[in-house]
């Protein structure tokens, strides 16, 4: 199975005046090309630096792809950097120029001669066409790698991606490999009661089992490796069905599912119409839940009566109360149903900014749980 590396190119990066878009968009493309991604690294503006990050990822990589630093300034070393690492000088082509003289002329404007730098590329690259901008694309190839040099624009980026690079690397790399990946999603219990009972099953070497935690929800993912999408399907179900037998209702949904829409669905399955009130939330939460009523000035031990309140005012046969109160690090949760109600508090350990969240998480895991129960 071929494997890559991904550089990032850009000082921007690097002083967070942009976020890397790029390569997380290239991950998820070359897993499903069946190419195992090593690793990636973000480089500032700096050939010397560049041109030594791309020699050591063609040492352990076949593709090395890069994204950025192929404008037209001073500042954009990309070129002069691929060259530098594959021991060749730079060639002025024709046809690049010719392109992003075609490209400038659309905003009915004429290149400058800075612009020229442009059609300077690596002797021998394969050039990529790049319709919608005038930073150029190419590939240089060696008897092992292909060095894969694309804009940082997200949108061109994307473009050359899938229009040239995907078919490129199907020819050259055709591997006999797919990997597929399933994400589990999970609840009520911290990242270390989940390792515990599934621990053994995150030494395997495919497929493989893996953990990630955030603010009360716990991620299981699986990824498998397989001839084919159908014998990886069946190992990534055997896998779901052994950790499901393990966590059972821990599990609340899988990939693209979220904890709010989940227990809202289990809500409305049971017939129930719901109020749910929040105190000390954030803006993210309450965008998440626009149905939400804030409470205010509510002191620590009143929710479950607030909650009643409200829930007797809208007649709603259900109700949700989220309380986080950072000065104590603590929150206190409210559930009530037809079935029964209950008012919990829970002390706090981590950041005081994720409280809020993880308020949340624990009371619509509490409520989705009432409404997924058995009678």
């Amino acid at each position: 199975m071929p494997a890559a590396e991904i550089i990032t190119i850009g000082t921007e990066i690097l002083l967070g005046e942009i976020v890397d878009t790029n390569t997380r968009h290239i991950a998820r493309t070359l897993r499903e090309l069946g190419i195992d991604l090593y690793r990636t690294i973000t480089i500032g503006d700096n050939v010397e630096r560049i041109a030594g990050a791309i020699r050591e990822s063609m040492q352990r990589a076949d593709i090395v792809l890069t994204t950025g630093g192929l404008g037209p300034t001073v500042d954009d070393p990309t070129r002069e950097a691929v060259a530098l690492a594959a021991g060749v000088e730079l060639e002025f082509r024709n046809e690049l120029w010719q392109q992003v003289k075609s490209v400038i002329a659309r905003y009915g404007r004429k290149p400058t001669e800075n612009q020229k730098r442009q059609a300077f590329i690596p002797r021998g690259s394969f050039i990529i066409p790049n319709p919608v901008g005038t930073a150029p694309a190419f590939i240089v190839e060696t008897d092992r790698n292909a060095i894969i040099s694309l804009p940082g624009v997200p949108r061109e980026m994307e473009l050359l991606l899938h229009e040239s690079v995907i078919p490129y690397l199907e020819t050259r790399y055709s591997s006999k490999q797919v990997i597929k990946v399933r994400v589990l999603h999970t609840a009520g219990q911290g990242e270390g009661a989940i390792d515990d009972r599934i621990g053994d099953l995150e030494k395997l070497s495919n497929p493989t089992v893996g953990l990630a935690a955030h603010n009360g929800v716990v991620d299981i993912r699986l990824t498998a490796k397989a001839a084919n999408e159908t014998v990886a399907g069946q190992m990534l179900a055997a896998l779901e069905a052994d950790i499901r037998t393990r966590l059972g209702e821990t599990i609340f949904g899988v990939d693209e599912d979220t904890l709010e829409n989940t227990t809202l669905a289990a809500v409305t399955a049971r017939g129930w119409t719901l109020t749910i009130a929040g105190f000390g939330l954030t803006d993210s939460i309450q965008r998440g839940l626009p149905q939400i009523t804030l409470l205010a000035n509510l002191q620590s031990g009143m929710l479950d009566q607030a909650l009643k309140l409200l829930k007797m005012e809208r007649e709603t046969s259900a109700a949700l109360g989220v309380g986080a109160f950072v000065d104590d690090m603590a929150i206190e949760i409210a559930v009530h149903t037809p079935k029964h109600e209950q008012s919990k508090r829970f002390t706090y350990g981590g950041h005081p900014r994720n409280l809020a969240r993880w308020a949340m998480n624990v009371g619509l895991n509490m409520l989705r749980l009432e409404a997924q129960a058995t009678e």
